[in-house]
């Protein structure tokens, strides 16, 4: 597993020599300069990673902790296509980087070879950017230029697989963490739009475990190989459903159904969402959705004695952990907020913001992320305090942002900490209690 002195080599690593690098190869340094690409990257991802909402002030702040003297506007001349692809370039490096925590210590998460949750999110950007990533063009609240971030998350160890950028209407189905392969004996977790029977049979033919809810219209049978009205079948079983089955018409992939009936009101509650967005696209739901409205529906080929129902409950809560990283990014990071309406301006400072969130995660990962009680919330906060100090740390050498990982890792370890709740228990409480939850 990763340590500060590993971190501290990776950082200072991409954060000069390749930086450096990539702006002679993107033609962002084009002559003798104190802004080299390695100080810009600095600046930006320091900066912003201090405070998302840094003016141009600030950041020719940040710069001169770096080592350069440059005013706001300097600063603003800098932001160009060739910034942005110099920016893309460093991100790419740090996302190829392979940091990871020693492994939380939660034993059901430890029965797996990984714990790999994968989600995705969008950000909208302005319509001159569509030549650079294509958005969905139609859909509320996303335009004709939009940047799909596909990430994967290891829950163990916290390794983070991404943010791979793609355009924004590319289908979750065809991105690389979907077709990735997975160790034997580790568990995957994602949700519909990451449903095809062909790779869960790759998986399943890997050794590799899943569990997922079940796409509409897919053929389910028993283990004799009968078909399965599922909607009559349900209304025939108890409040809870365990159930050995063969999965898809051809694939006939061996897996177990888990299903548990909701309360009526909230049956109810998805089936008039149900109708409302069928209204909205003109069409009509059918009567086999609105009956599964009233069921919890999972698939699973992980044995019965390695993952049992309570259990398998608790993990598919567990990929909302994602969403939360998500939004960790968001409302803390502002990865999909700026100041500017300058196209170029815009699209280097998400690469940058993205960038500063990486290294924020791997800050996470030598310093809180073996603890199942820990908050990425405060954990965040208390990084931002410390990121000029980091910056600061990165110019004087190896051997003081070293020093500087550390202070960091003793702050996050003594107080980002989440506290017990006896109603609605946290995730953590649930993963370490699993039969709390029935």
């Amino acid at each position: 597993m990763s340590t500060i002195p590993q971190v501290a080599e990776t950082m200072q690593t991409i954060l000069t020599t390749v930086a450096d690098e990539a702006a002679r190869e993107t033609g962002f340094t084009e002559r003798t300069s104190k802004m080299t690409g390695a100080k810009f990257a600095q600046t930006l991802a320091f900066g912003w990673l201090a405070d998302p909402q840094a003016t141009l002030e600030a950041l020719a702040q940040t710069a001169a902790t770096v080592g350069v003297t440059i005013t706001a506007q300097g600063v603003e001349e800098r932001f160009s296509a060739r910034a942005a692809a110099l920016l893309q370039r460093v991100l790419q490096a740090a996302v190829e980087a392979v940091i990871a925590a020693d492994p939380v210590a939660i034993p059901l998460l430890q029965r797996f070879a990984g714990v790999y949750v994968l989600d995705s999110s969008i950000i909208a950007l302005p319509a001159e950017l569509a030549a650079v990533w294509t958005g969905c063009g139609g859909r509320p609240g996303q335009g004709t230029a939009a940047v799909k971030l596909q990430v994967g998350l290891e829950l163990t160890t916290g390794a983070l697989q991404g943010p791979e950028l793609q355009n924004g209407r590319t289908s979750d189905r065809s991105t690389l963490q979907q077709q990735a392969a997975r160790p034997a004996g580790s568990l995957r977790l994602a949700d519909l739009g990451y449903f095809n029977l062909d790779v869960l049979d790759d998986l399943h033919k890997q050794g590799a475990f899943w569990l997922t809810r079940v796409q509409a219209g897919t053929v389910i049978a028993d283990s004799a190989g009968q078909r399965l009205d599922l909607p009559r079948w349900l209304a025939k079983q108890g409040g809870q459903v365990e159930e050995a089955i063969l999965l898809g018409a051809e694939a006939r992939i061996p897996c177990r159904l888990l299903a548990v009936r909701v309360a009526e009101e909230t049956a109810n509650e998805r089936r008039r969402q149900l109708r409302k967005e069928a209204k909205r696209r003109g069409q009509t739901v059918s009567q086999e959705r609105l009956a599964l409205a009233g069921w919890n529906i999972w698939v699973t080929n992980t044995p019965a004695e390695q993952l049992t129902l309570p259990e398998a409950l608790v993990l598919a809560r567990v990929r909302w952990q994602i969403e939360m990283l998500f939004r960790l990014w968001k409302n803390q990071g502002r990865i999909d907020e700026w100041r500017s309406q300058k196209p170029w301006r815009i699209l280097t400072e998400v690469y940058a913001k993205l960038l500063a969130m990486v290294v924020q995660h791997w800050l996470f990962l030598v310093s809180c992320w073996a603890y199942p009680d820990r908050s990425l919330q405060k954990a965040a906060q208390t990084v931002q305090k410390h990121a000029l100090h980091l910056a600061w740390a990165l110019v004087a050498g190896l051997g003081r942002l070293t020093e500087a990982i550390a202070v960091i890792q003793r702050c996050l370890a003594n107080g980002c900490r989440i506290n017990k709740r006896r109603t609605e228990p946290h995730t953590y409480q649930l993963l370490l209690d699993p039969e709390g939850l029935t």
